[in-house]
Parts: structure tokens; C-alpha cells; sequence
């Protein structure tokens, strides 16, 4: 190992290092898969790159993060739509066929020539949450070239650490309940304590094997080389050991519809109630943290109709638009008087603050004698 190969190392081991720091302190899984997307690129010294995340029931892929995509894919967008090579591997446990560049060609740029900025190859690593299949992190590069055994073990490293950031991001919207924010907060020690404390400790053995490359005390640098790869191969074990099998959502194989109308069910059989859900515009998965505030919102007002509306009609509806997604929930109940906002009714105030998490508007709308309607509109996630 000469000192360019040194150096290289020690800059692919600092990048390591950073992806595991930003990993590890955050809590947005969309922050964190565009954080880790761009540093992948830059440490494989590619071109560009994006991540498929699969939806909950696991039936549908969609782009989730990308990086410096060539124009063809925003001239034609559903070039990025349904399936491919890769996720026909994936879902078939066949993917290593597809793991170094030199051996797939992105059928999604096959045989297009404008706008592709003359991509072609891709490496594609795949991605697991708990043991299961969420997602394929898919690197491209203009040349078809041979990614030596070391970077493509980096690459699967880089995987399994995606995969713990997918399930602290499940985690932390669940963050209420205690069980879930020790659980979260065990995950960042891990981290902490293992890959990225071993990584530095690498990042400065290699700065040591810089500064006494060219000296002629062999034994020590035979020494420190020994001890570096020791490290590495402890580290790459425990970003692997640290992918467990953590507590599930209560959106846990399940779209939002789906669990929104088990919880409408619910309501009718506890309630007496008549339910009507409703779905307007073509689904499209959010974020997590999208879903469940939305979840725990319906979850909320359904059971505060119980309580105190009196109602016996309850409609739900859920409106995919272009750029917000609008929920509205209305009773045939009691209704109130918004001005005077009764203590424990609606949970209006927990609603409130849930709407606000995620960036969106609450309009409430209730009269005496006439019933209430609550309407929310959330920005959808691109």
C-alpha cells in the first residue's frame, strides 16, 4: 500500500465516518437518505445516484432521494415510475447479479441517448429494515468500470447504516411513547460507541501510516497496517450487528389508507357510529412522519366524536392534490361553539399541534346542533 492508496483511504474512511455522524444524529429519514445519497457519489467518485424505498405493504417502489439526476428523467418522468431490472432481482433475492457496475446496465437508460449525460451502469445495493426488504441504493457512472472488493463492501455498509436510519425515522414517530425513545435513543449510542468511535480511531492510524510512510521502520509500519485493517473489519461487523429487530409502527405493513379505515372501523363498532371513508386523487406514499402524524390526528378526532359528539354519521376523506394532501373528518353531532372551546372536546388542542409538526393548516368549522367538520392540509413530501 503506497501512501496515494493511504490517503485515499483515510478520505473514503472520513466520509464513512461523516455518513455515520449525520446518521446517527439524524432524525429525517428524507434528510438523511439526500445526506448520505450525495457523500456515496462523491466517495465512489460517481456521477450520480438515487434511492427506491418500497411502500409499507411492499407492492410499489418510488424514488425517495436522488442526486444530480441527467435531464432525460425530468423531460420524462416516468421513466422513474414501476419496475425494473433491479427491483425484479430485488423482490426475486437475486440481486447480487447486480452488485458492481461493470456487470448491469440501467435498463431504465438502455438504449436512450439524449438527455442521459451518457449514463449507463449503475451498482445496486440492497436495502433492509428489520429483515425486510425496504428499499435499492442504485450508484451510476458513465463508464462501466470495476469497483474493487473494498468499495463495494463500503457500499453494503453504507446500506445496512440506511437501513438503521429507516428505522430510527419509524421510530421517532412514535417518539411519545417511552418504549420507542429508548429504543431510539439505545440506536444513537450504538452508533456513537461503535462504527463511528472505531472509524476515527482508523481516521488516525492511517494520518500516523501518512506521517511515517518513506521512514525505514518496517516493523511499525507492518504494525499499524495490521492494526488498521483489524479495525476495519471490526467496524464494517458492527454496522451490520447494529441492523436489529426493533418494535414495529402501528403503521407497520400497512399504506395510510389502509390503517385509517381499520381505525374508521374501529370507531363504528365502539361508537355506534355509521362510517364513510372516502379517498379522492391518486395515492402516493408520504413520509413516515407524514403518515403517522396523520394517523394519530384521525386517530384523535374519531375517538373524541365518541366521547362527546353524539353523532351517528361520520364521514372521512382523504384528497390526493397536486401539492397538499387535504384530510376532513365531519359529524352529524352536537357540534359546539368554536369561540368557546370547551375543555376535553375534540382534542382540538392536541390536533393543533399535530397539524403544525407537519407544516400544515387546520380549518374547523361547528355550530351548535349542526354537527362539525375539521379540514386539514398538509404539503406533500416530494
Amino acid at each position: 500500500m503506497d501512501i496515494h492508496q493511504l490517503r485515499r483511504r483515510n478520505e473514503e474512511l472520513s466520509i464513512l465516518n461523516a455518513i455515520a455522524q449525520e446518521l446517527n444524529r439524524e432524525l429525517s429519514l428524507e434528510k438523511a437518505m439526500q445526506s448520505t445519497l450525495e457523500r456515496v457519489v462523491a466517495l465512489m467518485s460517481l456521477r450520480t445516484g438515487w434511492i427506491w424505498l418500497f411502500t409499507p405493504e411492499g407492492d410499489a417502489a418510488y424514488v425517495a432521494a436522488s442526486y444530480q439526476l441527467p435531464p432525460v428523467f425530468y423531460q420524462s418522468p416516468e421513466l422513474l415510475t414501476g419496475t425494473c431490472y433491479c427491483i425484479e432481482k430485488y423482490r426475486a433475492d437475486d440481486l447480487d447479479s447486480a452488485a458492481n457496475i461493470s456487470e448491469i446496465t440501467c435498463s431504465r437508460l438502455k438504449n436512450l441517448t439524449d438527455g442521459t449525460e451518457g449514463l449507463r451502469y449503475h451498482a445496486s445495493v440492497p436495502l433492509f429494515s428489520s429483515g425486510k426488504k425496504v428499499g435499492i441504493l442504485n450508484v451510476l457512472s458513465v463508464q462501466s468500470q470495476q469497483l474493487s472488493t473494498d468499495k463495494l463492501q463500503l457500499l453494503y455498509t453504507i446500506g445496512d447504516m440506511l437501513g438503521i436510519a429507516i428505522e430510527r425515522a419509524r421510530l421517532f414517530g412514535q417518539s411519545h411513547q417511552m418504549g420507542i425513545i429508548e429504543e431510539r435513543n439505545r440506536l444513537a449510542r450504538e452508533l456513537h460507541d461503535t462504527l463511528a468511535q472505531d472509524l476515527t480511531a482508523i481516521s488516525l492510524k492511517l494520518e500516523t501510516l501518512s506521517a511515517l510512510w518513506g521512514s525505514k521502520d518496517d516493523n511499525k509500519l507492518q504494525q499499524l497496517l495490521q492494526e488498521t485493517q483489524s479495525l476495519t473489519r471490526n467496524s464494517l461487523e458492527e454496522a451490520r450487528r447494529s441492523v436489529l429487530d426493533l418494535r414495529a409502527t402501528p403503521l407497520e405493513g400497512h399504506r395510510l389508507i389502509e390503517a385509517l379505515e381499520q381505525l374508521l372501523q374501529q370507531g363504528e363498532a365502539e361508537g355506534q357510529l355509521q362510517g364513510t371513508f372516502e379517498v379522492l386523487g391518486t395515492y402516493r406514499p408520504l413520509s413516515m412522519r407524514q403518515e403517522m402524524g396523520l394517523y394519530r390526528i384521525v386517530q384523535e378526532a374519531i375517538n373524541n366524536v365518541i366521547k362527546h359528539a353524539e353523532a351517528k354519521q361520520l364521514l372521512l376523506e382523504l384528497s390526493y392534490q397536486d401539492e397538499t394532501l387535504l384530510l376532513s373528518i365531519q359529524d352529524d353531532g352536537c357540534g359546539f361553539d368554536p369561540e368557546a372551546e370547551p375543555e376535553g372536546a375534540f382534542g382540538l388542542q392536541g390536533i393543533s399541534e399535530r397539524v403544525k409538526l407537519l407544516g400544515g393548516q387546520l380549518d374547523l368549522q361547528s355550530s351548535p346542533d349542526l354537527g362539525t367538520l375539521v379540514q386539514i392540509n398538509i404539503p406533500l413530501s416530494r
